[in-house]
């Protein structure tokens, strides 16, 4: 991050020139910044140990050797890089201004892989491939405006089939292609609507497990014939959710994902001729996350989400016994996949004190052994407690948890407390690792608390449609109640609060900043959605449909009442207190348009409103130098307005 030396800034606006020594960060070109001031260059090195740090998340095990294939970042975004042995080094394959996505090898000779890039955070990705031999990367679709991936290689390695929104840029079909010959590519089943995705793809190369997403609380699904491109339902109930895994080596079953006479999804066969569901473990009382079968069939591994812990456990695919795995740390786990011994899994593992790394762990030794160690980058976490899950009952008694992440304990008195809230809204808040947010705790004394308020999953699907339509505004009840439960705690400032959230999270934020205006000192909106009705005017088509299924469906004019009434756009005369705005120029999902539109009815109202939106970027900021200016930008806001 470069920076100037302002000898006439001070000059020009009327500052005492005795100060024209400090230095100032220069402003990026990519980004648009209203309202904010300048930046202190010093907040550079105050804050390096805290945007220093790394993680590595797992993209794929190569399917013939002991290598695995990480995400990680050295640059300004995260890139492939390849490891060869536990705690080896690092080699960089890839080397784009964006990060790559859905990386897969080619299953017979693994002497290519296939990955998806998008442009500026537009989340339109296309498919590449990347060919080892060479380090040549090849575009095979060249769609702008369309979403392409979700590819599965045949027995062969000679063909894959992959979903597609080229056709329309607003349904997901289904394509094949013979990825060394991109020319080969072709649409062979045509789907309506966004939310699908492919499964399995058979060993005979005729039958396609297919998933049609229609809601959060409802999956249907389907099987496609690959010679006559036709598709048929295979099962669909109102309210179930049905998700296909993979088909099963003997042709009469398949594994799913389904709440079938349950609270919470566990894992199942399904008959592919009866229909006949015959579960694999008896229903937990928390969601089974994942449930990934080694390739032989022998043993699966599976994931449970016990109130936003990650448990992992082994399971005999025969017996159906299972065990935990205890030496897994307590955190929360990402993706799984098997080796090629079929004995080993490869883990993405997190705790609250270190971000992400990548692992294996043996199922015959029973040993986990870290394959990748990410640096902290300075990061001192000591008198960093672990997060607390805490309890509080909602206006309708309505039981409500999330995790507290206490001030360093050498902070004392109360503390000022911000309040960050999760986007979906079908997310969850977990015991994450913080990266930058530790700063808040380390430094400024200021606790965070991440609720989990009704809506959200894995706390059953009754908790997670408590939000829907003409209940929307019960969930931002559930942050006045835990206002209330903060003016409780000895240990918390109840007259010094920040509400943030990003996405569904920073509507709750504006929400909130019109609804408890008198109980917060100001709020952080993050690609927020301000009005329901111009939101879904406006997002992307693919998934316009998804989200009416959640909010309601603006077209209904009781339901466009409804959003008119309660959107915050319509109350910003009520919000009298600071409030600042982060925003992606390319957002698919919430478009720019969204904050824009707030921003500007602020400023015409008089009030505080901070502005600053990257051209480069998309839903939530991805490059290491955007984050970096957002997280100075936060801080000066941070210190202004809930510190003094």
């Amino acid at each position: 991050m470069k920076v100037i030396t302002f000898s006439l800034f001070f000059a020009l606006t009327g500052h005492n020139c005795q100060s024209q020594n400090i230095n100032y960060l220069k402003f990026p070109d990519n980004l648009i910044a209203e309202g904010i001031p300048s930046i202190n260059a010093e907040i550079v090195n105050e804050t390096k140990p805290y945007t220093e740090f790394r993680a590595a998340s797992l993209m794929a095990v190569h399917p013939k050797n002991n290598q695995i294939f990480i995400s990680t970042r050295f640059g300004n975004t995260a890139q492939i890089h390849q490891v060869s042995a536990p705690l080896g080094s690092r080699k960089q394959i890839s080397f784009f201004d964006e990060s790559p996505k859905e990386l897969l090898f080619e299953i017979v000779k693994a002497n290519y892989f296939l990955f998806t890039k998008d442009n500026g955070g537009n989340e339109f990705g296309q498919i590449y491939r990347y060919d080892v031999g060479t380090s040549k990367s090849t575009p095979l679709t060249n769609t702008p405006k369309s979403q392409n991936g979700n590819y599965i290689f045949n027995k062969s390695g000679s063909q894959i089939i992959y979903t597609s929104t080229a056709r329309n840029n607003a349904d997901r079909d289904i394509w094949t292609m013979n990825p060394l010959q991109p020319d080969t590519k072709k649409m062979i089943i045509e789907n309506k609507g966004g939310g699908w995705s492919i499964a399995d793809w058979s060993d005979d190369e005729q039958s396609i497990l297919i998933n049609e997403g229609i809601s959060v609380s409802q999956s249907n699904i389907w099987l496609g014939n690959y010679t006559n491109q036709h598709k048929s339902i295979f099962i669909s109930d109102s309210g179930v959710v049905y998700t296909a895994l993979e088909f099963c080596h003997d042709k009469k079953n398949a594994y799913i994902l389904t709440n079938k006479n349950s609270e919470y999804a566990y894992p199942a066969l399904i008959n592919l001729i009866s229909k006949k569901i015959t579960p694999l473990l008896q229903p937990l009382k928390w969601d089974v996350n994942s449930y990934e079968i080694n390739h032989n069939e022998t043993i699966a591994a599976f994931v449970v989400n016990e109130n936003g812990i990650s448990k992992l456990y082994i399971q005999d695919i025969k017996t159906k016994k299972y065990n935990p795995i205890p030496q897994i740390p307590i955190g929360t786990i990402g993706k799984i996949q098997w080796c090629a011994d079929n004995t080993t899994l490869a883990i993405t593992l997190g705790t609250y004190n270190s971000g992400n790394d990548v692992y294996k762990f043996n199922t015959i030794t029973n040993t986990l052994t870290r394959w990748t160690e990410s640096e902290l980058g300075g990061m001192n976490l000591n008198g960093i407690e672990a997060p607390k899950l805490i309890h509080w009952k909602s206006f309708d008694n309505l039981d409500i948890s999330g995790f507290l992440y206490s001030a360093n304990k050498s902070f004392k008195d109360k503390r000022p407390v911000i309040i960050n809230i999760h986007g979906g809204p079908e997310g969850q808040s977990l015991p994450n690792f913080l990266g930058r947010n530790n700063y808040y705790l380390n430094e400024l004394g200021i606790s965070i608390i991440y609720p989990n308020v009704r809506g959200s999953v894995g706390y059953g699907k009754t908790f997670t449609n408590l939000d829907n339509n003409y209940n929307r505004e019960n969930s931002v009840k559930d942050i006045g109640a835990l206002i209330d439960w903060i003016a409780t705690q000895p240990d918390l400032d109840v007259n010094r609060i920040m509400i943030t959230g990003g996405s569904y999270g920073g509507y709750m934020t504006l929400a909130c900043a019109f609804r408890y205006n008198d109980k917060i000192r100001c709020a952080l909106d993050v690609v927020g959605i301000s009005n329901f009705n111009t939101f879904l005017k406006n997002t992307e088509s693919y998934r316009r449909d998804l989200r009416r299924v959640e909010y309601g469906d603006e077209r209904d004019s009781s339901m466009a009442a409804f959003f008119e009434k309660i959107s915050p756009l319509n109350h910003t005369n009520e919000i009298t207190k600071p409030l600042f705005i982060v925003q992606g120029k390319n957002d698919p999902r919430v478009p720019y348009t969204e904050a824009r539109q707030m921003a500007e009815k602020i400023k015409s109202n008089g009030g505080n409103i901070w502005f600053l939106m990257a051209n480069d970027e998309g839903h939530g900021f991805g490059k290491k130098n955007n984050q970096d200016y957002q997280f100075y930008s936060t801080i000066m806001f941070v210190r202004e307005f809930l510190l003094k």
